[in-house]
């Protein structure tokens, strides 16, 4: 059941209050984040993120709040953690200034999302789990999982790169991420790793995952395709422009297929997961932004 409309709108502008008042305590870090984000090609994403998140909040239908008063338990399970996160990066002096603006970052976060429990319901928070959820994509990936998350897109792809060559015919002679063809040698450097494309793919596959499917196991299944293809596109470019430069020109390594071709390989990813998004869309209710994602009514509204 709804809650009166003043009602309603009272609670809203609470939170809005939270939001600014957040966002004038962490305006250093959150100006740090916003250079951040435009001076690196891993966090470039970030910027688009709270429109993103906010748009998400604005197309669900379901817009009531909790009748009930403010949501202060379930609200400390954010608030907590989020006060230890922003205590943290000064006790931390050997932490680079990239994990200590991802804490900030984190605790900020956690701050807005305790805001919306305690002010608009626990009910309203999980019911926009997923636009709050997508939030955490604001938050720099720190060093240390970054690096991991590098290599394992420079294993993944390499070893893709092997298939595709070894389909291919060409003669080759792998060293680790080094391949040696006729002509012209290639390393797999953490440069080709194609984190930018990847994570722009990632989180495209949860946005389509998340308007286009009802059940569980088709999000899951997309999104683990998503994964799948963030290596394979990337192998089929370093395939592709190796292929190229051993026969028939070696500029193919440092022209614009190279340094601006990630758009083309992002495609060709895209295309290569419709098939599935195709299969998977059997049998699921045709979707309309700002209507309910899967044709049915709330239970308070049966």
């Amino acid at each position: 059941m709804n809650i009166k409309p003043n009602r309603l709108r009272s609670r809203w502008a609470i939170f809005l209050i939270w939001v600014v008042f957040l966002l004038l305590v962490f305006a250093e870090p959150i100006f740090q984040l916003i250079q951040f984000a435009w001076q690196d090609g891993t966090a470039s994403h970030i910027l688009l993120i709270p429109f993103i998140s906010a748009w998400l909040l604005y197309s669900d239908p379901r817009r009531e709040v909790s009748r009930s008063g403010f949501a202060v338990g379930p609200a400390l399970a954010f608030l907590v953690p989020a006060a230890f996160l922003a205590i943290l990066p000064t006790a931390c002096p050997s932490c680079s200034a990239r994990d200590r603006l991802s804490l900030y970052i984190a605790s900020f976060l956690l701050l807005l999302v305790g805001g919306f429990v305690l002010f608009l319901g626990s009910a309203k928070a999980k019911a926009s789990s997923f636009a709050l959820g997508f939030l955490a994509f604001m938050i720099p990936i720190p060093d240390l999982i970054l690096s991991k998350i590098i290599y394992w897109l420079q294993a993944g792809s390499a070893d893709i790169a092997e298939i595709i060559f070894n389909l291919s015919g060409a003669p080759v002679l792998r060293d680790g991420f080094v391949f040696h063809l006729p002509n012209v040698s290639i390393e797999v450097a953490q440069e080709c790793s194609g984190i930018r494309s990847s994570l722009a793919l990632l989180i495209l596959a949860l946005l389509v995952a998340h308007f286009s499917f009802h059940s569980f196991w088709k999000k899951a299944a997309f999104v683990v395709a998503g994964l799948g293809m963030m290596l394979i596109k990337n192998g089929i470019r370093i395939a592709t422009l190796t292929l190229l430069a051993a026969y028939v020109n070696p500029q193919f390594l440092y022209g614009r297929l190279h340094h601006q071709g990630g758009v083309v390989f992002f495609l060709i990813g895209l295309a290569l997961l419709w098939p599935l998004f195709w299969y998977l869309r059997k049998g699921e209710p045709s979707f309309n932004v700002g209507s309910n994602r899967v044709g049915e009514l709330l239970p308070e509204e049966k």
